[in-house]
């Protein structure tokens, strides 16, 4: 930008006047610049401002690694689970009595007292469809009471109805007795969810199964 011509001053008012012109532009000026350099120096102190605060700040040496991404593995109710078996082994007792609650009939019946014998019957016939079958072949006996306590739970949290446990006629055990056979009749009456049940035609498999009337849960 040009400086403003110096004017043809024709008299010495004329010049004072001019003197107190170019007096107060100088000040204007140099108040301008003032205001400007405040304003600069803010700015830079409100960028600094953390820095201000906490003092020297030394920047982290960051080392280059690739993320690792960890895939937790689901929680298990392994407690929970070992607690069930436990109220199922401790539950299903082989001391139990069970001679006095069975029917005398050649078949050993089972129906408690909500059950008529003509629900008997029916389940006998085959009345129900069959929904779900346990087979115990080949387990131990302790094997065999977990295996059975989870089935029948299992069964009637499905709101399954009726189910067969083949239990083996004893031909292959010592002596061609049945070891399951009487252990089975024993631990489901002692099952709250069963209802009755009866031995299985011989095209369900005889003298080696049950059929089995579950009670449904809600």
């Amino acid at each position: 930008m040009k400086p403003a011509p110096t004017p043809t001053l024709h008299s010495l008012q004329e010049l004072k006047v001019f003197q107190r012109e170019l007096a107060l532009r100088r000040q204007a000026a140099e108040e301008q610049a003032a205001r400007l350099a405040a304003a600069a120096r803010a700015a830079d102190q409100e960028r600094r401002l953390f820095e201000l605060s906490v003092g020297a700040i030394t920047p982290l040496t960051v080392q280059a690694q690739a993320p690792q991404h960890r895939v937790l593995p689901r929680p298990e109710p392994l407690q929970r689970e070992a607690d069930e078996r436990l109220v199922m082994q401790q539950a299903l007792s082989d001391d139990f009595d069970v001679e006095s609650l069975l029917e005398t009939d050649d078949s050993l019946s089972f129906r408690r007292p909500e059950i008529s014998q003509e629900v008997l019957r029916k389940l006998r016939r085959g009345h129900w469809s069959l929904q779900a079958q346990l087979d115990l072949h080949g387990l131990r006996t302790d094997q065999a009471r977990e295996a059975l306590g989870s089935f029948v739970q299992d069964c009637a949290r499905r709101g399954l109805r009726c189910v067969r446990v083949v239990h083996g006629k004893g031909h292959g055990s010592p002596g061609r007795e049945p070891v399951l056979k009487a252990r089975v009749r024993r631990w489901l009456v002692q099952k709250q969810q069963v209802l009755g049940f009866v031995q299985a035609r011989a095209s369900d498999g005889g003298s080696g199964a049950l059929m089995v009337l579950l009670q449904q849960v809600d």
